[in-house]
């Protein structure tokens, strides 16, 4: 476990850098917070990834200092060169689609200057999410939900809303601009990070309210090729299986679930008697995930949390899917066997 001296922590500078690609109003109300935050920013770093709305000279309206893309490269690239002309001793990152509470800023300043054994911090989601539409709240919930039971030490980095010793991040060498999408690379470098030896927070009460709104179809091929595919190609040939935020026992384990009980009802036209197995694995599902329905119910009600179970279940279905598939591709690799297509190859130049 590294220290870092204690007279670097008396005033830390925090830049804020954000990357973006057309961001449209959403990133207004972005930088607008920053404006509204109780601890200002000593500067903000705008990258603007190829966008073509004018994005960044919004930016310049809000005396960012911008740097422009001509063509997407994705946030990995965008964010090193935010790091790269960064002054401040804290690196700041945020996703163009979240706002600051007031105390944002405060708080991560705090946690630095408190903990001298501190690398890096991730925070949290809010439980207001910014769209009202279903989905919408439902993802951004969860996310809340799931840092917020979560154990303090983290294993990993979230680019949305985390915070980073400037010399550290450069020690470990940035974010690896392989990942041309926005995808895992945020894990990839807290991976990096904690196998150097640095220390990771988790820390709760560092909370942004996120304003993406949710379709099925962006969300699933968000969560399954930008997300949980390349997620595990990361875990399988870097072997991290830390029981950590998503990959917590019980979620494990609901995904063995999930896909008996998908199971029991192809075979049943064959086998009627596998049925009677079904309201086990339900019941069962229902046990281990009551926390989660119980948070939904608390927050939005019970016909709410009944809605969330079919789109719980199928986020467990999804990322079980990916898991297998990615196993699948890895096994096939060592033992040079024709490998299936790679869907989640495009997130990547190599």
């Amino acid at each position: 476990m590294k220290t870092f001296l204690a007279n670097d922590l008396t005033k830390p500078k925090i830049s804020v850098i954000i990357p973006v690609h057309n961001g449209g109003n959403s990133f207004v109300r972005c930088l607008d917070s920053l404006q509204c935050s109780t601890q200002q920013p000593d500067e903000i770093i705008v990258v603007a990834d190829g966008d073509t709305d004018g994005s960044w000279q919004v930016a310049e309206t809000f005396g960012a200092k911008v740097f422009r893309y001509p063509s997407a490269g994705g946030p990995a690239r965008a964010r090193n060169r935010g790091a790269e002309v960064a002054q401040g001793d804290i690196l700041l990152f945020i996703d163009a689609d979240v706002t600051v509470h007031p105390n944002t800023l405060l708080r991560v300043e705090e946690k630095f200057r408190k903990d001298s054994e501190l690398a890096a911090i991730i925070g949290s989601y809010d439980d207001a999410p910014g769209d009202n539409r279903f989905l919408s709240q439902y993802k951004n919930l969860f996310h809340h939900y799931t840092h917020q039971v979560s154990s303090d030490t983290a294993f990993t980095f979230w680019g949305a809303c985390g915070a980073v010793r400037r010399a550290v991040f450069h020690e470990v060498g940035g974010f690896d601009e392989n990942y041309r999408k926005p995808c895992v690379e945020d894990i990839e470098l807290g991976y990096r990070l904690r196998r150097a030896g640095h220390t990771i927070r988790l820390c709760k009460d560092v909370q942004v309210k996120h304003l993406k709104q949710w379709t099925p179809t962006s969300l699933l091929k968000a969560e399954f090729f930008y997300r949980a595919l390349p997620w595990t190609e990361l875990i399988l040939s870097d072997r991290q299986f830390d029981a950590d935020l998503n990959l917590s026992y019980a979620n494990r384990f609901s995904v063995i679930l999930v896909f008996a009980l998908l199971g029991c009802l192809f075979v049943s036209p064959f086998a009627p008697v596998v049925l009677a197995i079904a309201p086990i694995l339900i019941i069962s599902l229902l046990i281990i995930n009551r926390s989660v329905y119980h948070f939904f119910y608390q927050k939005r009600g019970l016909l709410f949390a009944l809605r969330v179970v079919p789109w719980h279940w199928f986020y467990f279905l999804y990322g079980g899917t990916a898991f297998v598939y990615g196993a699948l591709y890895q096994l096939t690799r060592r033992l040079r066997l024709p490998s299936p297509p790679t869907p989640y190859g495009i997130l990547r130049s190599r």
